[in-house]
């Protein structure tokens, strides 16, 4: 035995000096004088005082007392936090409020707090991820809560209805509320509020409340009052979250448009025209200042005397907004006098009908003759009367135009219209001569008319002729003397008179 004992010793030297020999090739201590011992290298470490948060029953809509995690930076270098985000199926149900920055010094402490405000009835859940520079990232820390009582949930807010013409109704909108809790919503009232509460008029199927996991409608209309920007808010009162008087808001916004007419002129006179003539056109501009199209159903004549004007235009049926367009009327008048009417413009722009009234005065000549007939009495035929005489008088209040002034009838060639100062026109209020005389050329009555043509309605105006037509005769002979000649005596007379005149 004490023969190996010294054997042991060596081979236990040998072993340690084989140890000693790797450890210094590793730099680390084998012990003794001038040894250095190892030292770890710095990290971060992670660690949060609880790494669930479970809420109470929590009323929808409502919002819970916060619940704290303190986060401790357990390693011996800066915790440096890329991102701490909420995360999961209900994110939208837990609000954070982080006081961590974005590093933690080595064993520094800070504060998250969490709050549960549930949208839905039912579990709701979460976490919170952390993202950073310590082993095992990300970390996470779940949240879990349930909601209870009603809950209100809309479909669309706000509701935005565009342009829409003053005075007309927009399609609706709806709005779908839904109960998303697990009680009865009590709906306490649903009014619209605001600027211009009554542009919105609103109908819905909830009345005053709502089932759980129910769903009702509200339809809202625009019926813009004025032009330019419109708004209002739909407001609706309930018991949702469990909470008297909650109110649910849905923005209400339109822009009234509107059409507007102004006319280059409101009235139209004419001047006199003779009856049965047409003038030249008269123009009025319509012009649309409005911001919207005018619309324009029709443009008509109205009045007493609406056959007399005549209108056309470029309108059509519509008139874009800062646009014009031209309504053209002539006066062709019916009878003397004066003559009214007016344009009547129906359209969609306040004050609708527009008019525009129309005058004028129908004129025309009007003819008096004096006398009107012509008696020439007996005449030798063949030879001519004294002149006769017929004053025309244009008694009207327009130029009488005469067209041709002749003998007609029977017996036209017995007379002839010798002189007259009537030429082709008289002025209203003039008066002019013709001169006939008759030269017969037949025994016996002879008769014809004066015809005088002119642009009154009456033409052509007659002057009535007659005369008679006479030859001489032999009235006795007898024998003279004793030569057997007979002779006789010639006496000239005329048959009509009875007078007789001895040559």
């Amino acid at each position: 035995m004490e023969t190996r004992a010294p054997q042991l010793d060596l081979g236990n030297a040998a072993i340690l000096a084989v140890a000693c020999l790797a450890i210094t090739l590793w730099s680390m201590s084998c012990g003794g004088a001038g040894s250095t011992e190892v030292v770890p290298a710095p990290s971060a470490g992670f660690s949060l005082s609880s790494t669930t948060l479970n809420f109470a029953d929590q009323g929808i809509g409502s919002t819970s007392t916060p619940q704290s995690v303190t986060l401790t930076n357990i390693g011996n270098a800066a915790l440096t936090l890329s991102s701490v985000q909420v995360t999961g199926s209900n994110v939208g149900d837990f609000t954070l409020t982080n006081h961590c920055g974005s590093s933690l010094a080595a064993s520094a402490q800070c504060a998250l707090a969490v709050t549960f405000a549930p949208s839905a009835a039912g579990t709701r859940t979460a976490s919170v991820v952390f993202t950073d520079n310590a082993a095992g990232s990300p970390q996470s820390l779940n949240m879990t809560g349930t909601g209870t009582g009603p809950g209100v949930r809309l479909s669309a807010t706000p509701l935005t209805f565009g342009s829409q013409l003053v005075g007309t109704s927009s399609p609706a909108q709806t709005v779908t509320l839904t109960n998303n809790g697990n009680s009865a919503l009590g709906i306490n009232s649903l009014v619209v509020t605001g600027a211009n509460p009554g542009d919105f008029p609103e109908r819905s199927t909830c009345g005053s409340s709502v089932a759980a996991g129910a769903s009702c409608s509200i339809s809202v209309t625009f019926t813009p009052a004025a032009a330019g920007s419109r708004s209002a808010t739909l407001v609706v009162t309930d018991n949702s979250g469990n909470v008297a008087g909650s109110t649910q808001n849905v923005g209400l916004t339109g822009s009234g448009t509107a059409s507007s007419v102004s006319l280059s002129a409101t009235a139209l006179t004419f001047a006199s025209l003779a009856v049965a003539t047409t003038s030249a056109a008269q123009a009025v501009a319509l012009t649309n200042t409005g911001n919207a199209s005018l619309s324009i159903p029709s443009i008509t004549v109205t009045g007493t005397n609406t056959s007399d004007f005549s209108q056309t235009n470029t309108c059509g049926n519509s008139v874009a907004a800062n646009s014009s367009c031209t309504i053209s009327v002539t006066f062709t008048p019916a009878a003397t006098g004066a003559r009214t009417a007016a344009v009547s413009i129906s359209d969609n722009a306040a004050g609708s009908p527009q008019t525009v009234s129309l005058s004028g005065t129908g004129t025309a000549p009007a003819v008096s003759l004096s006398p009107t007939s012509l008696s020439f009495g007996s005449q030798a035929v063949a030879t001519g009367s004294t002149a006769q005489t017929v004053t025309l008088t244009n008694s009207g209040n327009a130029t009488l135009s005469i067209t041709s002034l002749v003998p007609t009838g029977a017996n036209a060639s017995d007379f002839a219209e010798t002189a007259d100062t009537c030429g082709s026109s008289v002025a209203a209020g003039g008066n002019c001569t013709i001169e006939v005389t008759f030269t017969p050329s037949a025994s016996g009555q002879r008769t014809a008319t004066l015809s005088i043509t002119d642009n009154t309605s009456g033409s052509p105006q007659t002057v009535s002729l007659s005369g008679t037509g006479s030859h001489d005769v032999i009235l006795s002979w007898a024998a003279s003397g004793t030569s057997g000649v007979v002779g006789y005596n010639v006496y000239r007379g005329t048959t009509s008179g009875g007078r007789v005149r001895r040559r």
